[in-house]
């Protein structure tokens, strides 16, 4: 029976990568994960075992733009509760000591009417997704979203800033790697200034990939454009080389000299750490992706004006900031046990 249960939402690959950056530094305790998806791919590429049962609804984007937020929170509802089956299922069999959710909430409710401790790991402590009527429904969702966070034993939030209760704030949580980035350069064959254009797990960053193709095959610059489409999007052009899917983002970043991405938490993350300058696009109408995006200096229009970022950007000095949010987090996790 493993020790720890990973609940890890596959809505996107960012819940997946700073989980298995803590397991990565819990050494020899015994886990397992249940994600879906392209995020349970990312987790057994790192060697971990994961059960891939969920399948979460898509978010719907039209020109990087979010349609119809609250008829997903309502499909979203819809999937919480087969969550809560699922969960069931799984703690009923494997009866772990403690579970860490990410963004996962129906295995936190299911966890706690077993009498086994819970850890939140979230970037969020509500959403805000939907405007006018459908506000109300989701201030209800988030009156039972804050109601479950208060009965976690532990919340770990990854981001700079005082701790308190029960949430504790570890900083940003990045994978780690065995390698120096002039190793990984070689390893990747990277001999000219190199952007990676980046979508994530999802097909939502379609419209970033295709419109950082478009300038970047009419601008003149010695340099070598990488893009990462996933494991859902087809991509083919002559003037960039396509990874697909890979297992090791954090490293690409760390080798390249530019990052353009969707405002994802956990790619920020990694390029700030690494020291790699970004380019962040928000799908509009994502508050998540909204607020990020600002808090670095970007907003959804800067995809017009991509050929002038990029020319900024890559000339732009590295300026790595190291963070330890993942070991501060796993040993938090460790006195829980």
């Amino acid at each position: 029976m493993p020790d720890i249960v990973f609940f890890s939402s596959p809505i996107g690959l960012g819940h997946a990568s700073r989980d298995i950056a803590i397991s990565q530094h819990l050494g020899n305790i015994s886990k397992r994960f249940v994600s879906g998806s392209a995020a349970a791919k990312l987790i057994t590429g790192h060697g971990f075992e994961a059960d891939d049962l969920y399948k979460p609804p898509p978010f719907q984007i039209k020109n990087g733009k979010l349609q119809d937020p609250l008829k997903w929170l309502l499909k979203y509802y819809s999937y919480y509760k087969e969550c809560k089956k699922i969960s069931s299922r799984v703690l009923e069999k494997s009866r772990p000591h403690i579970i860490i959710s990410d963004e996962d909430f129906a295995s936190l409710v299911v966890a706690k009417e077993r009498g086994i401790k819970t850890v939140l790991v979230t970037d969020i402590l509500e959403t805000k997704f939907a405007k006018g009527i459908g506000s109300l429904v989701e201030k209800k969702m988030n009156r039972s979203m804050r109601d479950i966070i208060q009965k976690c034993n532990l919340v770990i939030i990854p981001e700079n800033g005082e701790s308190e209760n029960n949430i504790a704030r570890v900083g940003p949580i990045v994978r780690k790697t065995a390698y120096s980035r002039q190793q990984l350069r070689e390893i990747f064959s990277f001999a000219k200034k190199t952007i990676i254009v980046s979508a994530g797990g999802t097909d939502a960053g379609k419209f970033l990939i295709k419109k950082a193709l478009q300038v970047f095959e009419k601008m003149n610059l010695d340099a070598e454009l990488v893009v990462v489409s996933g494991p859902i999007l087809k991509v083919a052009t002559s003037k960039a080389t396509n990874l697909g899917f890979v297992n090791n983002l954090h490293e690409i970043i760390f080798a390249a000299d530019l990052v353009i991405s969707l405002a994802g938490r956990s790619t920020i993350d990694e390029s700030t750490h690494y020291g790699t300058p970004g380019i962040f696009i928000p799908i509009k109408g994502h508050f998540e992706q909204e607020e990020n995006a600002k808090q670095i200096g970007f907003i959804y229009d800067d995809i017009f004006r991509l050929d002038g970022l990029i020319s900024e950007k890559i000339n732009e000095g590295r300026k790595p900031q190291p963070c330890n949010g993942a070991e501060k987090a796993s040993d938090l996790i460790r006195k829980l046990l």
